[in-house]
């Protein structure tokens, strides 16, 4: 069972982001506030949970959640800026677009860049220890693999369908058979050094 809050009198916020790693796509953040007393025995980190869970769990969260939002930052931003900050720009957004203010924010991970004065807790693994966050994952991971299969119908060269853009053996074939789309994020490494050899 995951924790239902950290503070015992603050409106908390769980945030995580979705897309971090990827070669193609957005990066993807939710924010997250669910009841103090929210509970469920499955409810997880969305990577420990199958595709039909993820998508049954996002009707629920966005049913019983008191507050949500979800933020995409394109590769174009994320270029711009780089991936680490791109994933903070989203989270940020993400908070902005809340109907209600939280008081303290649960960050998964170990860094953040906070825009505002709400106080804020890094916490690693945060997605399989307290349920906001995990709520978060798991809309910020939904929202992001239903715009990829989406874009897959465009380019279905590089079968986002099944790799949402991470860099899998098939996606890099891809880019190295058609190059790249303006979808990809041009200041990544798109192709291993093997392979751009034969370039």
């Amino acid at each position: 069972m995951l924790l239902s809050f950290f503070s015992e009198d603050k409106v908390e916020a769980g945030c995580d982001e979705a897309g971090r790693g990827c070669l193609a796509g957005p990066v993807v953040a939710a924010a997250v506030i669910l009841p103090r007393d929210y509970k469920h025995d499955v409810l997880n980190d969305s990577k420990q949970l199958s595709r039909k869970q993820r998508e049954l769990f996002r009707l629920e969260i966005e049913k019983e959640a008191i507050a949500w939002a979800v933020s995409f930052v394109d590769n174009n931003e994320i270029d711009e800026v780089n991936i680490l900050n791109a994933s903070f720009l989203a989270m940020n957004r993400a908070v902005d677009q809340l109907t209600k203010a939280p008081e303290l924010l649960l960050i998964d991970g170990n860094r953040y860049k906070p825009h505002n004065e709400i106080p804020f807790e890094c916490i690693i693994k945060g997605d399989g220890k307290y349920y906001s966050i995990a709520a978060a994952s798991i809309l910020a991971k939904t929202y992001r693999d239903e715009y990829m299969y989406d874009l897959a119908e465009k380019h279905p060269e590089y079968q986002w369908n099944s790799n949402v853009g991470y860099p899998t053996t098939a996606h890099r074939a891809a880019i190295k058979d058609f190059g790249v789309t303006d979808y990809h994020r041009k200041s990544f490494r798109l192709l291993p050094e093997q392979l751009e050899l034969f370039e």
